[in-house]
């Protein structure tokens, strides 16, 4: 690793993506010369991809590699499937490798880490995306623009999305006809929402949970917060990008666009983040909705598979994930978020981030190109365990045997609601995530206990954001 580019205190500062990277200040910091990539045998001239385990299939992965080395036979591709809980857990994994010198060439990161990559560890692409437009043209004309610009970072592009899921919401076909409810509509409304837990609830025993939400980032609050057109931090747009939404995009599409999404102010005791929390405690009151409990949400499937929960909010990749659980395609349907005071909704996606450490970013470039290729996402994705970022590859028999009957939504999202965007993810991502994690249990927890809590996340947001990382 090179001190110059990267240093490790700068680095280890970073702590709260957990305490894998904690763990390592105090031994690393010393490691001036001798590092992990010293061990004889460690460094074989590989390019090597780190990837969060759960991300991709152990064939899905072969696939890939095998694809790859006939079409670059001269470059050696080793992935290191990393084991972790979450995104956030896969970070601090990651930052520890980092500061123990054997850093990746490149590493899988979702929305939760764009910006902590490019600003403190990626490298951007745009040299590269110009040189090669000609090559890539198919890719942009097949990619939403919304989806490329939640990749950038003040007017630069840091990587292709290659996937990602909007926070739809799912409906247990057996629950509803239990309540003799019908399918919502497409525009249906947070009261139409609210009505539907209340028949759901009067329909079913004591063990039943209306609604269920994991409380985490995305797919928690979020996508209420953006439904009553607010935000937990101000959201504006950085300038630039005019090189990328001039080459690839026409005027209807890149409209709107600028360099990257940004997120500043703490905006917790935003009246209309109170109502947020409000209408969620009611619901807790009510017994439409338990606590919201912490963790990635895996715990769902079989709640939700079962018949013990009626909704939920969830991406494409819980089609694949029911299906698996035993669930028959009309067993489950999706809908859009319901609406507030606006239909905006939420999403996160994911790509490959080269880093700045990588001694063979050209060939790194030519791995992050051979991902987004539609016949290399056919390949990978075979199980419905995400949305693909190309719309072509969402039709009717990739969904006829795990469902949903209305798979559309999961692409159509991002067309039928032109604010849809990321979830809210600036450098300092982690500390925010935890504050809001806090804060969220905190504010749920008992009676009259929102307006003190959102005061107390507003004062931990702001001392969050002031850190530099």
């Amino acid at each position: 690793m090179t001190d110059s580019l990267l240093p490790r205190r700068s680095l280890l500062r970073y702590g709260a993506y957990g305490a894998a990277a904690a763990a390592v200040a105090g031994t690393a910091a010393s490691w001036d010369r001798l590092t992990g990539a010293d061990i004889p045998g460690r460094d074989d001239g590989s390019l090597v991809v780190a990837t969060l385990g759960s991300a991709f299939s152990p064939d899905g992965v072969r696939a890939l590699l095998d694809g790859f080395r006939k079409l670059h036979p001269d470059i050696k591709v080793r992935v290191n499937a990393v084991q972790a809980v979450d995104w956030s857990d896969f970070f601090a994994k990651i930052l520890t490798q980092i500061a123990a010198g054997t850093a990746p060439d490149l590493v899988y990161v979702a929305t939760e880490g764009v910006q902590l990559f490019a600003r403190r560890l990626g490298v951007a692409l745009d040299a590269w995306v110009k040189r090669d437009a000609a090559e890539l043209r198919e890719y942009f004309a097949d990619v939403h623009p919304s989806l490329v610009e939640s990749m950038m970072y003040e007017g630069s592009l840091y990587q292709l999305p290659i996937e990602f899921n909007a926070a739809d919401i799912y409906l247990n076909t057996q629950v509803l006809r239990r309540a003799g409810a019908g399918f919502p509509d497409a525009d249906w409304t947070r009261d139409d929402f609210t009505a539907l837990l209340r028949r759901m609830k009067r329909a079913s025993d004591s063990h039943f949970t209306p609604y269920f939400w994991t409380n985490r980032l995305w797919g928690g609050v979020v996508p209420w917060l953006f439904a009553n057109g607010t935000n937990l931090l101000a959201e504006s747009r950085a300038p630039g990008g005019d090189w990328l939404w001039d080459a690839f995009y026409p005027a209807g599409r890149r409209q709107g666009r600028g360099g990257g999404f940004r997120w500043t102010t703490p905006q917790a005791t935003d009246d209309r983040v109170e109502e947020v929390y409000d209408y969620l405690a009611s619901l807790v009151r009510d017994g439409l909705c338990t606590r919201p409990e912490g963790g990635n949400g895996q715990n769902l499937i079989g709640v939700f598979s079962t018949g013990r929960v009626g909704v939920t909010p969830a991406g494409g990749f819980w089609a694949g994930g029911l299906h698996l659980a035993g669930m028959r395609p009309d067993g489950f349907d999706v809908q859009y978020f319901p609406r507030w005071r606006t239909h905006r909704m939420q999403y996160g996606a994911a790509g490959y981030a080269m880093l700045r450490t990588s001694r063979q970013q050209d060939a790194a470039w030519e791995f992050i190109k051979y991902s987004a290729r539609r016949d290399t996402l056919t390949r990978l994705f075979t199980t419905n365990q995400t949305t693909p970022a190309r719309r072509s590859m969402l039709d009717a028999g990739r969904y006829r045997e795990t469902g949903p009957a209305h798979w559309r939504v999961f692409y159509d999202t991002l067309d039928a609601f032109p604010g849809t965007g990321p979830i809210p993810a600036p450098p300092q991502v982690a500390e925010v995530e935890q504050v809001l994690l806090k804060h969220t249990g905190t504010a749920l927890a008992s009676p009259r206990a929102v307006r003190p809590a959102l005061r107390r996340m507003q004062g931990d947001l702001e001392r969050a954001m002031e850190r530099e990382l």
